[in-house]
């Protein structure tokens, strides 16, 4: 269920090429699993721009957004004490209840930042997750050290070779064979990659343009071998076995 909040922005800084960490005060009831995402209303501009979750606790959500529009780039100016209306709540987020003993989770860009929640979920749970990033290059790189905070086994790829493995995150996944199940979130040509090479089940974070992000509009929808699906709504994630490319 969604709610709509006004929230303060308590730190709004770039932490990497066009990329922003904000953090943001209120009301995170409606905040219940990793992979959820939030609706943010940018003054001046018609729809609300939908941000994955990276974190939350009891009074503050921790999102990371890439300047990718108008939108971003004015949210990118936004500072300390600025107060945003938010839909919170928004999505189905990963369900943790599956995943086995040691997950892989797979980040692509801005696909990273739900696997951070999502790591320290499956952690409290006892289970060991294995970590793999991908970015263009060095310069694009985030969220590395967070993760090596945690204590996780962190693979790094980009796709000029600056940094960590040369190549896609496939290149990574393909030396690997202890991994249980996959969650992944990332564009739709790594999703479709992952799908491909991974060896076990999996779910798969969708990152669509969407309308107004809570299924009025039905302007996300996509197919599944189990009919259409609202990719706000009915996803972003979908289980890898339903999943129609």
């Amino acid at each position: 269920m969604e709610r709509k909040s006004k929230y303060k922005i308590l730190e709004n800084k770039k932490i990497a090429k066009d990329v922003f960490k904000m953090i943001l005060q209120g009301d995170t009831t409606y905040v219940t699993k990793p992979g959820q995402f939030i609706n943010i209303e940018i003054e001046g501009f018609y729809l609300r721009r939908p941000i994955s979750v990276c974190d939350y606790d009891e009074n503050t959500i921790t999102i990371i957004y890439k300047i990718m529009g108008k939108g971003t780039e004015k949210m990118s100016t936004l500072q300390e004490g600025n107060v945003l209306d938010v839909l919170t709540g928004l999505g189905n987020g990963f369900d943790v209840s599956c995943g086995g003993d040691t997950p892989l989770l797979i980040g692509g860009g801005v696909g990273t930042p739900p696997m951070y929640k999502l790591c320290k979920v499956l952690q409290k749970q006892g289970k060991n997750p294995i970590v793999i990033l991908g970015f263009n290059s060095k310069e694009d790189i985030f969220y590395e050290e967070e993760f090596k905070k945690l204590g996780i086994d962190v693979h790094i790829s980009t796709v000029d070779g600056s940094y960590g493995t040369k190549g896609f995150v496939t290149d990574i996944i393909k030396n690997l064979n202890n991994y249980s199940y996959f969650f992944a979130c990332g564009p739709m040509a790594m999703l479709k990659a992952v799908y491909d090479v991974t060896n076990c089940d999996g779910e798969l974070s969708f990152e669509e343009r969407m309308g107004c992000g809570f299924g009025a509009c039905m302007g996300c929808t996509c197919k599944t071998k189990y009919g259409n699906k609202r990719i706000c709504k009915d996803g972003p994630v979908l289980k890898k076995e339903e999943v129609i490319w």
